[in-house]
């Protein structure tokens, strides 16, 4: 027996045999609001009941997220970018005490405050 779902107030059942199993792989009883009909259902044997003609539904695609960006600074002029920092030294008399760019100071100091470390 299989459950048909046809509306939320009642569900069809046929007899499993191979005229609605057919009808099934058809699409007869698939949902005419959706493109699909959902998930093949998983076998005992760890098959689907997919027909063996019928191409498998590919796989839902994973949120691309970018590979982690590398810093372009040390970690000892960060250490002393954050020291300087501190002491109320200017991005600019950082820059020049480093010998890197005001604006590489000034990305030093959010990337610490956006991981709390300032």
């Amino acid at each position: 027996m299989v459950a048909i779902g046809q509306n939320k107030a009642a569900e069809e059942f046929l007899i499993l045999d191979d005229q609605a199993r057919e009808e099934i792989a058809n699409g007869k009883y698939r949902d005419q609001r959706r493109g699909t009909f959902g998930p093949a259902a998983a076998r005992l044997d760890g098959g689907t009941d997919r027909s063996p003609g019928r191409p498998a539904r590919p796989r839902q695609r994973t949120r691309w997220s970018p590979p982690p960006t590398r810093m372009p600074w040390t970690k000892s002029q960060e250490r002393l970018a954050l020291l300087y920092h501190e002491q109320r030294l200017r991005p600019g008399e950082i820059a020049s005490k480093l010998g890197v760019s005001e604006r590489l100071v000034v990305q030093i100091i959010l990337a610490a405050k956006n991981r709390g470390k300032a």
